[in-house]
């Protein structure tokens, strides 16, 4: 998916005003003004042919906004609008004008490739946008591709970088999103009913026009050797999406990793999402899964707020180890994207129903924030680095996050297995600190559980391409743990849970050891049950850990 993607993020041209015939983004689309009525139409190519009236070009330019029924949709639910609603948006890309979504239309979409690019301020306002995934081209394409008209270039004569580096040897035009490689080191080497042969090194940060990096995003790899170094120019100015009702009629396709992505896809920073509602109906008895209706890559300084998601029906495949495994799926997906914010975000259908997957998931990502949301998961695959989850209530499948920096969570409920779980497909690495202030923990949703608050596991025996840690430095002030349904022979709730059940002395020997946590700071930590909080079921693995109780 993500190889797609940035197939179609760097075939993106800029729009020109032109007399006569101009190519459009995605070189699919061909607009003409000749003394002819507004219409659109199709080659044998599949191009769309948008001819805009002379009378109808002065008109939206006048009102300074287009419509998509100026371009033919017939908003009624029933007919395909794709092609007239991609044409609104080439129209306006060409003339910087806002597009509105005509009131309370209801605009189907069928299963046609065709994408509509997205480079100006779009009101969905009340309409709502039907789209049927039962039959498609390509699972693949974006309904919507929010991009920007400034292109990415290589950097040349830089041959490496150091984690944390302050600043690079560069001059720019303007702030930029740098994404760097190297594909001599492998990292991310998956271990279990996923397993994979890991990824390439990449990384992704941010520096202004003199080199300076941004280093509440640091760079946290060391490059000995980059492969590629490419600078995306940030659009100085905010684009708004705002409002519209999307309901996806869900596929049926075989229960297998083909991830569906037609959706709202941003490639663009400096982005807000305001007031977007996603619904979900039609999942029936198979499924394939869902890369996210709002899928974020490649781009910083993104908002997604006031908005409405729906957690997908979770369905079974075989996995890479050829054994059973469920399927991720998700209606948010953040990859390779810095500083995105979901504010009073939540979720249409219960957080703490386990037949829907957790609703987000992440891989390469820094600064993430969860605002006064309700949200079934909150989740980071290929590492974080700095995140935030704050007077938010987080369902079934809870925090669960490898990577680096500072993970804070504060005034918050988590009704997840974990407070915070260490994801032990990649190592249950953290390098950095945890800190947990006036929080809930409400162990499994309140069924009967054993509490333990830092989840994760770790063997020793697998090698993850980098060495793991355990957060150094674990603080959690004001914790009250809701332990009350608890089993019989509980002994009270652990900080940790049991990482690595053989290592209980010295005889075991791990081929890659990991770097433990050195200190805990606990302060007023409360629980249900009245029992004392615990260091772990296997204190031994523990033993120099340092707990300091306020």
């Amino acid at each position: 998916m993500m190889k797609y993607m940035l197939l179609v993020f760097f075939s993106l041209t800029s729009v020109v005003v032109a007399i006569g015939q101009t190519k459009g983004p995605l070189d699919n689309v061909v607009i003409t003004s000749k003394k002819e009525k507004t219409q659109v139409r199709t080659n044998e190519k599949g191009e769309l042919h948008i001819n805009v009236s002379p009378k109808d070009a002065l008109k939206f330019k006048a009102n300074g906004l287009v419509r998509y029924s100026d371009f033919g949709a017939r908003g009624d639910g029933k007919t395909d609008d794709i092609d007239a609603i991609a044409s609104a948006h080439a129209f306006a890309n060409q003339h910087g004008l806002l597009v509105k979504a005509d009131e309370r239309a209801t605009y189907y979409i069928g299963g046609k490739e065709r994408t509509a690019v997205v480079r100006t301020d779009t009101d969905f306002g009340m309409a709502a946008f039907i789209i049927d995934d039962t039959n498609v081209q390509n699972h693949r394409a974006p309904i919507f591709l929010v991009s920007s008209s400034l292109q990415p270039f290589k950097l040349e004569g830089i041959s490496s970088l150091k984690r944390n580096q302050e600043k690079i040897d560069v001059s720019l035009p303007g702030t930029c999103l740098i994404t760097v490689t190297d594909s001599h080191v492998t990292n991310y080497i998956r271990f279990g009913l996923n397993q994979d042969n890991g990824s390439q090194q990449t990384d992704i940060f941010v520096v202004d026009k003199n080199g300076n990096v941004d280093m509440d995003a640091p760079i946290i790899w060391d490059f000995d050797q980059i492969t590629d170094i490419t600078a995306l120019p940030i659009d100085e100015n905010t684009l708004n999406i705002t409002g519209g009702r999307f309901i996806t009629i869900a596929n049926k396709a075989e229960s297998k990793y083909t991830y569906y992505s037609r959706n709202i896809a941003i490639r663009r920073s400096n982005v807000l999402v305001d007031g977007l509602e996603h619904h979900v109906s039609g999942e029936g008895d198979r499924g394939a899964p869902y890369g996210g209706f709002i899928s974020i890559s490649d781009c910083s300084y993104v908002t997604v707020k006031n908005t409405i998601l729906t957690g997908h029906k979770t369905y079974s495949t075989i996995g890479s180890a050829g054994e059973p495994v469920t399927m991720g799926t998700y209606d948010i997906l953040v990859n390779r994207a810095i500083s995105v914010s979901f504010v009073n975000c939540s979720q249409t259908n219960d957080i703490d129903d386990n037949k829907y997957w957790g609703i987000l998931g992440s891989n390469y990502c820094k600064d993430l924030l969860y605002d006064n949301c309700i949200l079934s998961r909150f989740d980071a695959h290929k590492g974080v680095a700095n995140a935030t989850i704050r007077n938010s209530t987080l369902g079934h499948m809870g925090i669960n996050a490898i990577g680096s920096g500072t993970f804070t969570v504060e005034n918050s409920t988590i009704r997840g297995r974990s407070l915070i779980n260490l994801r032990s497909d990649y190592g249950s690495t953290w390098q950095g600190e945890f800190i947990i202030r006036n929080c809930t923990f409400v162990p499994s949703g309140g069924k009967t559980a054993s509490a333990a608050l830092i989840g994760g596991s770790y063997s020793g025996q697998h090698d993850f391409g980098y060495t793991c840690y355990m957060p150094e430095r674990i603080t959690i002030e004001n914790l009250h743990i809701d332990d009350s349904n608890h089993p019989v022979d509980y002994q009270g709730p652990a900080i940790f849970a049991n990482f690595n059940p053989q290592t209980t002395d010295d005889s075991f020997q791990e081929k890659f050891p990991n770097v433990r946590t050195r200190e805990v700071i606990l302060r007023n930590v409360t629980t249900a049950s009245g029992k004392t909080l615990r260091l772990s079921d296997n204190p031994f693995f523990f033993k120099d850990v340092k707990v300091d109780t306020y």
